[in-house]
């Protein structure tokens, strides 16, 4: 996924700053918004991949916001990020020219994942491949088979679950939050050593015995799995 440049529209000020923070930990660019005439005018100047609104906003709420956006002809995918997440409103957000509506409180993970989809569909882009490459690292996903140089490598299912989601994300950071989440299913820190302990496995399955390492780790910062050689 090429980097994205997004901007978030939220009056929580803490809220806005770790999602701004999580975003740039994953590669992409970030920019913050306040209040709803703000986000209004920055959206409207366009360059922007995705747009994340909050409702409930002061000087201009989320919906006119974005139905304001949509009578412009300014055409940006729109995810609403917010507390009301019954039918109704989910349902009005989405008729007012939201793209999607995901409700508080969520996973980054989650957030993450439909951001890209998002930005996928705004640029032609097709659904995720069958076959993963780094390198002549492969990984099938419909048989879970993976090979090195034609070698075959076996996966216990928690090492498979956190390669493929490296391999979706070669040559991005990838964070300790979002492995968490998106690996673990955990949506806090269990303050373990369960990450690095499988990532030195993982290592160990795909690196040893290989002229040129895949996976790096990028100090303060998270993981990243590229080809080296390139």
């Amino acid at each position: 996924m090429k980097t994205m440049r997004l901007l978030i529209i939220e009056d929580d000020r803490e809220a806005a700053a770790y999602l701004v923070k999580a975003f740039r930990e994953a590669g992409h660019v970030a920019d913050h918004a306040a209040d709803g005439l703000d986000g209004y005018s920055r959206a409207t100047d366009g360059g922007y991949d995705v747009l994340i609104v909050d409702r409930m906003l002061p000087k201009m709420d989320g919906l006119s916001l974005i139905g304001g956006l949509r009578e412009q002809k300014v055409e940006t995918p729109v995810l609403i990020l917010s507390a009301l997440g019954q039918v109704d409103d989910r349902v009005k957000g989405l008729r007012a020219g939201g793209d999607d509506y995901l409700a508080k409180p969520y996973a980054f993970s989650e957030l993450l994942a439909r951001v890209e989809a998002l930005a996928r569909r705004k640029n032609g882009s097709g659904s995720a491949p069958t076959m993963l490459r780094v390198g002549d690292l492969e990984l099938d996903r419909l048989s879970h088979k993976l090979t090195r140089a034609g070698r075959d490598i076996p996966l216990q299912p928690r090492e498979y679950r956190l390669l493929e989601y490296l391999m979706r994300h070669a040559g991005q950071v990838v964070t300790r939050t979002m492995l968490l989440e998106n690996v673990w299913d955990y949506h806090f820190d269990p303050q373990t050593n369960v990450i690095d302990v499988h990532i030195s496995r993982l290592r160990g399955k795909i690196d040893k015995g290989f002229d040129s390492p895949l996976l790096h780790t990028i100090r303060g910062a998270g993981y990243m799995i590229r080809d080296s050689a390139r």
